[in-house]
Order: C-alpha cells, then structure tokens, then sequence
C-alpha cells in the first residue's frame, strides 16, 4: 500500500474515533522499520485531527523514532524482558538500545508498557518487579500484562510457513503467576490491565 492508501483506510472511521476517543494505530512486527512510511501516515493522520499510537519494541535509530514521536500521542511500547543478559541470551539482542529509547520517548508522549508474559522467561517475580521500577521511572500510564498464547500458530500455518515454538515446551502462564504479577505492579502505584 502506499501512504495515501494506507491513510484512506485509516481515516474512513474518523467520526467513530472522535465519538469514542479512539483513533490510529501503527502496529507491526516493527514498524518502525519502515519510519518514513510510518511518519508520513502519522503526519495525514494528526492533520485531521486523529489521535494517534504507536505499538513499538523501540529497537531502532533513535533519530528516526524521535521524527515519528512528534506526531504519536501515546505508545504501547513492548518490553520482552528487564534484564539484558536474559534478553540477548534468548533472543539474540540486548535491550539496551530499546530502553534507551523509551526513556528518551516517555519524555514526548504518554506511555503504556505491554509485556508479553512468557513461562519460565520473564515471569519471575524479579524481573516484574524490574518492570516495575521500569515503569515508575519513566511515568508509564499503564502496563498491559499479556499472558502468552499461540493464536500466531494457526496464521503461521496459513502462510505455510514453520511455527518456532513447536516443542518449546512454552505454555499459557499460570493464573496465579499472572495475579501476583499483576499484584506486585499494582503494589507500585502502576494501573494494570490483563490481556489488553
């Protein structure tokens, strides 16, 4: 799609979002891969008046994050883990560069951390409450626990291609491990929300 394709499609509902409060959200994989593109949608979108929001794991050049903020107003910024070692260790790449970038971000729009609650990776009670302090720090609005799932397998399916955690042993967490997570964010003064 180009841009004014993707923003036809993106404005049709503009009296809806105006009725609601809703709006715009730029989501991915990383969309910030593609930031000019992003931008220039974003840009259309806040000339009509649309709010807007960016769904981001912040790992890219600060420099193009910092043109596409100027029109977002608020990101759901993903954090996979607190601990960098841990991070690197499982996926591959430090978090440093994605930290970095939201604390500079949490300085130009208002933020809701959304971690994906993964068994045996990063539900210890220590790294939510790395989290936490994560959270506070930089004024996060809300934080989004999202227990893990496979509704991404049937769609890898589809497209023919191979699910990666087939066989990995990673199940949906325990309930009692996402309440007390949910009880120690709230235990700092964090608005928490499950699954959204």
């Amino acid at each position: 799609m180009t841009v004014d394709e993707a923003f036809k499609v993106a404005s049709r509902d503009a009296p809806f979002y105006r009725n609601t409060g809703g709006g715009v959200t730029v989501s991915g994989g990383e969309p910030l891969l593609q930031w000019q593109f992003v931008l220039e949608l974003l840009k259309k979108c806040k000339k009509i008046g649309l709010h807007t929001a960016l769904d981001t794991s912040g790992y890219c050049r600060w420099e193009d994050m910092r043109k596409v903020l100027e029109y977002v107003d608020l990101i759901l910024f993903d954090v996979k883990h607190a601990d960098s070692e841990s991070l690197k260790e499982t996926c591959g790449a430090s978090n440093q560069l994605m930290l970095d970038n939201l604390k500079k971000a949490s300085r130009m729009s208002k933020i809701w951390l959304r971690v994906p609650l993964i068994p045996n990776f990063n539900d210890s009670e220590s790294n939510i409450r790395a989290v936490a302090e994560l959270a506070t720090g930089i004024k996060a609005e809300k934080v989004s626990l999202l227990p893990y799932h496979e509704y991404g397998k049937h769609k890898y399916q589809r497209l023919g291609k191979k699910y990666g955690f087939n066989g990995t042993g990673i199940l949906k967490p325990d309930h009692q491990i996402v309440v007390t997570s949910q009880q120690i964010l709230e235990s700092y003064g964090l608005e928490v929300s499950i699954g959204s």
